[in-house]
């Protein structure tokens, strides 16, 4: 058994050991090093465990070190490959990045210009419906009461739509322009300001048909393309070729999961406000402009 007197100069030495090396060498694991060697101390099932551990630090660590490079660089030269205008939206939830697509110029450069000037700073997201989606953009949010009815507010413009059927849809993480029903806009001309989110369920393949003969009545197809990604990956088929989408999530669709999942009231504005805190311009297009 340990003399406690030597267990007390052997703690000391390996404190001084251990921390010598979380300064100057691979720290979190030295530092959990330093864990196991206390430990080991205690004798019995936590000396047994604590070699177990010890030991199984010293096997994997290397590898555990070299694939956490590998998936930072790895993120890095991904970001340094992503050609398209990249925004940054910073909200009360988490942060979200949103890729733009040249092939939607008109919708791309308006959400552009207005992230640039700050019109989407302080906004809310204001209507977020589970499974479906989160919208935002209204700038009457910025100082909405609790319970007001949001969803009025824009820019005193539209834009034309620009429809890329069938190579970009309502696929979940889509970024896509709100706009006003059929009604008054026979033309679908997008909101100047209004966007949302598509969370949007994974579809059975009796959604998909009831969607295809739904959108079949409009003169839309959907390809088999669009059918498997809905099913595997969710989306919001029915509002294909109906609304503009300009840009996909492309980091952040666990704060999009968190946001469409708050509580609501009946007019699905969400109980606590969820706040658009900053948009940032990462970059601009780095492809030949359209």
């Amino acid at each position: 058994m340990i003399s406690p007197f030597l267990n007390i100069r052997l703690f000391v030495f390996y404190f001084f050991d251990e921390m010598v090396n979380f300064v100057y060498f691979y720290p979190y694991f030295h530092l959990l090093n330093f864990f196991f060697r206390f430990l080991l101390f205690g004798g019995g099932f936590f000396r047994t465990f604590a070699q177990n551990i010890q030991n199984m630090l010293k096997k994997y660590f290397y590898l555990v070190l070299v694939l956490f490079l590998f998936a930072f660089v790895s993120s890095v030269e991904a970001r340094k490959k992503e050609k398209r205008a990249v925004v940054r939206i910073e909200t009360s939830c988490g942060v979200i990045r949103v890729a733009l697509f040249d092939e939607t110029p008109l919708h791309r450069n308006n959400f552009l210009k207005l992230a640039s000037e700050g019109f989407y700073d302080g906004t809310l997201f204001h209507r977020c419906i589970k499974d479906f989606m989160i919208q935002g953009g209204d700038p009457e949010s910025r100082t909405a009461k609790k319970g007001q009815l949001l969803g009025e507010g824009d820019t005193g413009y539209t834009i034309p739509a620009e429809f890329c059927l069938p190579y970009i849809y309502h696929w979940r993480g889509a970024l896509a322009a709100a706009r006003e029903p059929d009604d008054v806009n026979p033309e679908q001309n997008s909101s100047g300001c209004q966007f949302y989110i598509v969370y949007g369920k994974k579809q059975a393949p009796g959604d998909i048909k009831k969607v295809r003969a739904m959108l079949d009545e409009k003169d839309i197809q959907l390809t088999p393309q669009m059918s498997d990604d809905y099913q595997m990956r969710g989306g919001t088929p029915h509002l294909d070729g109906q609304y503009t989408v300009f840009g996909e999530v492309i980091e952040g669709m666990d704060v999009v999961k968190q946001i469409q999942a708050v509580a609501t009231d009946k007019n699905d504005r969400p109980l606590e406000d969820v706040v658009i805190q900053k948009m940032t311009i990462e970059q601009y297009s780095k492809n030949k402009k359209k």
